[in-house]
């Protein structure tokens, strides 16, 4: 069994932003030389997620949209009134109870076994930021 572990860094540019990490994950699981096994990812973050959707530019621009109503960036919430980091982000915290902090992904042949529409996002919900981490963890036979 072997277990290759690689950290992936993104910066945001929007409050909230969906970045497809799809081909760079796929990078990272080539190079990890696992030919059948399992792909964790996972955020480190409680205002950034990640998740499994199709690429399409409008859907993606309803996402946002969605996101956006769902909570408002100017609700009235308790944690804004005093956040511990300075950020009013109160409704980023909310928006993550419906998202996934982790997702894994099975290893077939070197491959991710995606859906034919499924592609890879990193979900923002509290940006910019400077520096987000995500943990891509592959484990399996070589």
């Amino acid at each position: 069994m072997k277990m290759v572990v690689v950290e992936l860094r993104l910066a945001t540019q929007q409050p909230i932003e969906i970045i497809d990490i799809t081909e760079q994950v796929r990078k990272h699981c080539r190079d990890s030389g696992i030919r059948s096994g399992l792909a964790t990812l996972i955020s480190r973050h409680t205002t950034a997620y990640v998740n499994f959707n199709e690429r399409e530019p409008q859907l993606q621009l309803d996402m946002l949209t969605f996101l956006k109503r769902l909570v408002p960036r100017d609700g009235d919430y308790r944690h804004n009134l005093a956040p511990v980091d300075g950020r009013d982000n109160a409704h980023a915290h909310l928006l993550g109870l419906f998202m996934n902090a982790s997702e894994s992904i099975p290893i077939e042949d070197g491959a991710l076994l995606l859906g034919e529409w499924q592609s890879i996002f990193f979900v923002e919900l509290d940006g910019p930021r400077t520096s987000r981490a995500l943990t891509l963890q592959f484990l399996g036979e070589g």
